[in-house]
């Protein structure tokens, strides 16, 4: 199966916390979006490697993908390996997405940015020939998807652009409470983290409004890209 869209997460909840309303938004539109996962999260104070990956696949569901898989690289220990990054180079010869994403570079979680490091060098190893994958024993093809797109999570960068979520957030949010051993539930018995604080989901809707804010909308999501985008001007004229 081709994907339009892959994005790869260090664990599962990354993407939608941070970019839930854009692919919501993406498969509204009927386009094939996945989530690859590096980790089962399995290092997380809260919940269970088990019942993490019974959210994911329930957040899966809410979001309409076409895939979610996990890559099985210990919590906490992802490396800027060759392992790694042949991994990362067999999903994207096998899914040949048009256009992919990944954490960005800098954040408070260093598996975010090892996350962030294999994926680059993946998309760039994906296109030469003479790296040789096979997927059951076939040889996989050199592909290179067209763009890399880094997503927003706890550091706050400069976005390239910021996409108007203001249709799918509560889309984005269901996704999100599907992870309930993660975040804030009074009825909880496990320590405290970071992210299940009560404040933390509001956090989520506050970064929402500030970049809906920002480009005029009620929510919005930001990205970087280290390449400059071409912008087809007549396009973006009609469509205001």
């Amino acid at each position: 199966m081709n994907l339009d869209v892959l994005v790869f997460a260090a664990h599962p909840d990354d993407a939608e916390l941070s970019m839930g309303g854009t692919i919501a938004k993406f498969t509204r539109s009927e386009l094939k979006v996945g989530i690859i996962d590096f980790t089962k999260g399995e290092l997380g104070t809260r919940g269970s490697a088990d019942t993490r990956q019974k959210e994911a696949f329930q957040s899966a569901i809410s979001l309409k993908l076409a895939i979610r898989e996990n890559l099985h690289i210990p919590d906490g220990g992802i490396e800027v390996s060759k392992e790694n990054i042949t991994k990362v180079i067999m999903c994207i010869r096998k899914y040949r997405p048009k256009i992919i994403f990944a954490p960005y570079f800098n954040d408070r979680h260093p598996d975010h940015i090892d996350t962030s490091a294999v994926v680059k060098r993946a998309m760039f190893s994906s296109g030469l020939e003479k790296i040789k994958t096979f997927d059951k024993e076939k040889k996989q093809d050199a592909y290179r998807p067209k763009k890399l797109y880094y997503y927003m999570q706890t550091y706050a960068f400069d976005p390239s652009f910021i996409v108007d979520v203001s249709d799918t957030f509560e889309d984005k949010m269901n996704a999100v409470k599907a992870y309930s051993t993660q975040f804030f539930n009074p009825k909880s018995v496990e320590p405290e983290t970071f992210i299940s604080q009560p404040n933390f989901l509001k956090f989520v809707e506050s970064r929402g409004k500030l970049y809906g804010f920002k480009i005029g909308k009620n929510y919005g999501e930001p990205f970087f890209c280290e390449e400059d985008i071409d912008m087809d001007m007549v396009h973006l004229v009609k469509s205001l």
